[in-house]
């Protein structure tokens, strides 16, 4: 019997997939609730001050929107994942439209490791691969720092390695 998370259409069954730290799944429920409760704030405040209801319908549409995303959100952030290949690395993540980016070593530019503040409070870091072409930048998310730091490292030594023939 197959395995039911795999499809008839993934390119790269046999790929040893490595998943996003689960405290990221934290960093981004926790976003998702900061954005919502500004927002109700905000509906609030203006009903408070102006008795003019759509304020607070619309306060109300943004608690029932976060707590209709947020299941969604964990499965989101469930999806990505990413392997290192010998001439490439592969990023994949989505639900409903999976996308599955493969960036070759000798292609990229420059990587980067960036913290945002909740990503620090949660010990996390995202390691952003550019390359030369538009569109073609790819993120990785959701990792220890440590692992962030070796990431970039060996993608960076890789991706030194790859032009050196150039």
């Amino acid at each position: 019997m197959t395995d039911p998370r795999t499809s008839p259409l993934d390119p790269l069954p046999d790929v040893a997939w490595q998943p996003l730290s689960p405290r990221y799944v934290l960093v981004r429920l926790l976003s998702l609730a900061i954005g919502a409760v500004v927002l109700a704030a905000a509906g609030l405040a203006c009903w408070l001050v102006t008795d003019w209801w759509p304020a607070l319908a619309g306060a109300g549409a943004a608690v029932l929107y976060a707590l209709v995303r947020a299941p969604f959100l964990v499965r989101q952030v469930r999806s990505w994942g990413y392997a290192e290949r010998d001439a490439d690395l592969l990023v994949r993540h989505g639900l409903l439209v999976r996308r599955l980016s493969i960036v070759p070593y000798a292609r990229m530019q420059f990587v980067d490791v960036a913290v945002g503040p909740l990503e620090r409070l949660f010990g996390l870091a995202t390691v952003q691969l550019h390359t030369a072409a538009v569109g073609a930048d790819s993120t990785v998310p959701g990792l220890a720092p440590a692992e962030a730091v070796r990431l970039r490292d060996r993608l960076a030594a890789l991706g030194r390695h790859g032009t050196e023939g150039l």
